[in-house]
């Protein structure tokens, strides 16, 4: 008897990932750069995956990390233009997730004081992108 699939929305979760990059409104960051560490959670419906076992059924976080590698790539003044530009990219890409969240922190930011880091959350759902 053939399993029946009930709707089941899953938390994935990507945390402290780290990149040296080159954002930053001073000409200085953009150029010398800073470490950045983003975190990433993803909302989904896991349902098939969770009985078919089979990636090509479930969210591919490598993939995931491969947007967010791309876009911390790309020079930025601000961290909500990062932030966005992953969530946009991660939306286009991932069409089974219904909501993400990303943080994006700027480590050791140049404020002019010891400051751990700075940070920007933006939240969305795939229907803020459609």
């Amino acid at each position: 008897m053939p399993h029946k699939i009930f709707f089941s929305m899953g938390i994935i979760e990507i945390e402290g990932m780290e990149f040296y990059s080159y954002h930053g409104c001073f000409t200085e960051e953009q150029i010398v750069g800073n470490k950045f560490m983003v975190d990433l959670r993803l909302e989904a419906d896991c349902s098939k995956a969770e009985i078919s076992d089979h990636i090509n059924d479930a969210v591919n976080y490598q993939i995931a990390y491969q947007i967010i590698k791309e876009e911390m790539a790309k020079k930025s003044h601000l961290l909500e233009n990062i932030a966005y530009r992953i969530l946009q990219h991660l939306f286009k890409k991932l069409v089974q997730i219904d909501r993400a969240r990303v943080k994006v922190c700027k480590v050791n930011p140049p404020l002019g004081g010891k400051i751990q880091h700075v940070s920007v959350t933006l939240e969305k759902h795939k229907t803020d992108f459609q």
